[in-house]
C-alpha cells in the first residue's frame, strides 16, 4: 500500500484546511484509515482515524473541529481541518491499516510522505 498526503501550507489562525491522501495498493472496498501529525520536539500523534464500518474517532484537542472522510471507490480520503489553532502546526501523514484504537491507526499497511501545516499569523 502506498499513500500520498497533500493540501499542507501556510494559514492564518482560525482558517481551514483540506488535506488530501491518495491511496494505491489497496485491495479492499472498505479499510480503516487515518491521520497523525509530528509536532516538532514533540512525538506523533494520532489525530483522526476512520475503520472500515466507517466510523470515525478523533484525539479530544481537534474534536469539532477536524473531520475525517473517505472516498471508498477513489481511494482518497480527506481530512477538513477548521478553526486552526497554531497548536496544530505540523508535519501530518496519512496511514491505512488494519484498525482504530481510538485516533489512531493501528497495525499500519503503508504510511505516505508527509505534508506541512503552518498556523501563524
Amino acid at each position: 500500500v502506498q499513500l500520498q498526503a497533500s493540501g499542507g501550507g501556510l494559514v492564518q489562525p482560525g482558517n481551514s484546511l483540506a488535506l488530501s491522501c491518495a491511496a494505491s495498493g489497496v485491495t479492499s472496498d472498505s479499510y480503516t484509515i487515518g491521520w497523525f501529525r509530528q509536532v516538532s520536539g514533540k512525538g506523533r500523534e494520532g489525530v483522526a482515524c476512520m475503520d472500515a464500518d466507517g466510523r470515525t474517532y478523533y484525539t479530544d484537542s481537534v474534536k469539532g473541529r477536524f473531520t475525517i472522510s473517505r472516498d471508498n471507490g477513489e481511494n482518497m480520503a480527506t481530512l477538513k481541518m477548521n478553526s486552526l489553532k497554531p497548536e496544530d502546526t505540523g508535519v501530518y501523514t496519512c496511514a491505512v491499516g488494519a484498525a482504530c484504537v481510538l485516533s489512531i491507526v493501528v497495525n499500519i499497511e503503508g504510511r505516505g510522505q508527509g505534508t506541512l501545516v503552518t498556523v501563524s499569523s
